[in-house]
């Protein structure tokens, strides 16, 4: 039994793993693209790729970077929730 609940949380992880890393690079991908739009459309004087650079290096100390890492949790958190209520209630 042990060993099923271990592979399974080892899967889970190599899955997380690999959402985590696509959410990831989508979301800065996005971000890029709304930081040059941006600088197009309101500022377009001085160095593009410093003001995307800069916007970077903000979005990194964001709030929805930190919740992408909810990917690793919530799964977790679900499969604790269902062997609670599956062996205690």
């Amino acid at each position: 039994m042990i060993f099923g609940i271990l592979r399974l949380m080892v899967i889970a992880f190599a899955i997380m793993l690999v959402v985590y890393f696509i959410l990831s690079a989508w979301s800065r991908s996005v971000r890029r693209g709304k930081l040059a739009q941006e600088w197009d459309e309101e500022i377009a004087t001085g160095d593009r790729e410093a003001f995307i650079e800069e916007g970077l290096e903000e979005y990194d100390g964001s709030l929805r970077r930190k919740l992408i890492f909810g990917v690793f949790v919530v799964p977790y958190l679900v499969i604790g929730l269902l062997v609670y209520i599956v062996n205690f209630q």
